[in-house]
C-alpha cells in the first residue's frame, strides 16, 4: 500500500478510464470490437483494418486526437457511438471506486475527474455508471484542446481550478500523464497497477502505485481537511 500523506492533501484530481472505471471496456473496443466492426461495415479483411488503425495510433498517440471521437469518425467514415455503445455493458466502475470517492468527501476533499476522454464518451459512461454522483466536477480535455501530456493544459487546469500542486494528489495509471503531471509541480502522484481485470498487474516503479483503493480509506478519514486550513488555493 502506497503512503500518502493525506494531511497535505487538499484537492483530488482524478483520471476515469483504467484509474476509476475499469480499462477493461477501452482496450476490448479499440483493440478488437471497432477494427472487427470497421471490416464489417466496409467489407474489407479484418487485418487491413488492425494495420490500418495502427498506423492511425500512431500517428496520433498522446495527441487531442487520439481521444477525440470525432476525429476517427471522420478518419475511418463510420459513426462511432452506435459502435461504442455495442459493448456498454462492458463499462464498468472498479469495486473500489465507490468507497474512495465517499471517503474523500466524508473528509472534506474536492474532487475533480480530469479525463482525456472525448465528451461524448465521458457522457455515456457517466449514463452507465452515474460516477458523477461521487465527483464535484468532471472535466474533459477536449475544453482546452490539449491533452495531459501537455503543460498548457495544466496551466489551463490550475486557472479553471485553483488549486495548489503543492496540496494536490493527481491520480492516473498512465505513466506518461503522470510523468507531465509531475513536471508541472503536482507534489502527490499515485499510478495505478491494475488497470484493466482481464490483464496482469503491472509493476510500476516510477510512482507510488495502488492495486485497492480500500486500503486507504482509514488513512484519508484519520486526517480530514481543516476548514481553517485554506490549503486548496495557491497564495
Amino acid at each position: 500500500m502506497p503512503f500518502l500523506p493525506w494531511n497535505e492533501i487538499d484537492t483530488v484530481l482524478l483520471d476515469m478510464d483504467g484509474t476509476l472505471l475499469d480499462l477493461h471496456y477501452d482496450n476490448r473496443f479499440w483493440l478488437d470490437h471497432l477494427p472487427i466492426r470497421l471490416a464489417e461495415i466496409k467489407g474489407i479483411p479484418e487485418q487491413e483494418c488492425r494495420d490500418m488503425m495502427a498506423s492511425h495510433y500512431e500517428k496520433v498517440h498522446g495527441q487531442i486526437q487520439w481521444y477525440c471521437l470525432d476525429y476517427w469518425a471522420e478518419t475511418l467514415d463510420i459513426d462511432i457511438m452506435p459502435i461504442k455503445r455495442e459493448l456498454a455493458h462492458l463499462i464498468e466502475i472498479r469495486p473500489d471506486t465507490v468507497p474512495f470517492l465517499k471517503a474523500l468527501h466524508q473528509s472534506g476533499r474536492e474532487v475533480v475527474l480530469v479525463t482525456n476522454a472525448h465528451p461524448g464518451s465521458l457522457s455515456l459512461k457517466i449514463e452507465r455508471t452515474q460516477l458523477d454522483a461521487h465527483i464535484d466536477k468532471l472535466i474533459s480535455t477536449h475544453e482546452f484542446g490539449v491533452t495531459k501530456e501537455s503543460q498548457l493544459l495544466w496551466q489551463k487546469l490550475r486557472a479553471r481550478l485553483n488549486f495548489n500542486p503543492a496540496r494536490t494528489l493527481f491520480v492516473d495509471d498512465t505513466i506518461r500523464i503522470l510523468d507531465a503531471a509531475k513536471e508541472f509541480g503536482i507534489q502527490h502522484l499515485l499510478a495505478v497497477d491494475n488497470p484493466d481485470h482481464t490483464l496482469p498487474h503491472r509493476n510500476i516503479t516510477e510512482f507510488p502505485a495502488v492495486t485497492d483503493y480500500r486500503l486507504m480509506l482509514d488513512d484519508i478519514l484519520a486526517n480530514p481537511v481543516s476548514s481553517n486550513e485554506g490549503g486548496k488555493h495557491a497564495e
